[in-house]
């Protein structure tokens, strides 16, 4: 018998939003509740720095939306946008508004919904406004360790064109060749 996924240890997550979106790359997402366990392999991410990058929602400031990307790294960002999608990010850093967004992963466990995208990822996961802030060190949401990955490819991140240079920054990174990434 396989031993249960551990969450990561919270030093994982005390570092620049930029190396633990490579990083997080072939961790498991977890998710425990509704009477299963559902995991996934994070194959896409990308990184948003803090206040000083033009496309992180940290970067005009300290807002109610924006407070846990201020806190403790290892927790739960979600936000809703478009009226109609979630998104989960990991908060990082240093208490300094950096976080990663999750935008792929590739089911591992059955019974898992499409997963190319980060708002198909929260739906997939059950991730809602109400998983804000969570501790990623918990039970029932949690990312744990996997193999490193191959090859990682590096691009710009998606839908930020408003952030001028900011935005063809190559902060997106994902495995090479896996058909879950969601933008090749």
């Amino acid at each position: 018998m396989r031993p249960a996924p551990r969450p990561l240890p919270r030093s994982f997550y005390a570092r620049d939003a930029e190396t633990v979106a490579r990083e997080l790359l072939n961790k498991r997402l977890v998710r425990v509740g509704r009477g299963k366990t559902l995991v996934g392999r994070i194959v896409e991410t990308e990184a948003y720095l803090g206040p000083h990058d033009r496309a992180c929602h940290t970067a005009r400031g300290k807002t109610a939306r924006n407070a846990v990307m201020f806190g403790p790294p290892g927790h739960a960002y979600v936000y809703f946008v478009y009226g109609m999608h979630h998104c989960l990010n990991v908060v990082t850093g240093y208490g300094d508004g950096q976080a990663v967004l999750i935008r792929a992963v590739e089911p591992l466990t059955d019974g898992l919904e499409k997963t190319n995208g980060p708002a198909r990822v929260c739906k997939a996961f059950h991730v809602t406004r109400n998983d804000n802030g969570d501790d990623l060190r918990g039970s029932e949401l949690f990312i744990a360790d996997g193999p490193a990955p191959e090859r990682i490819v590096r691009r710009a991140r998606v839908g930020v064109d408003y952030a001028g240079a900011w935005a063809k920054r190559l902060l997106r990174f994902y495995v090479r060749g896996n058909p879950w990434v969601s933008r090749r």
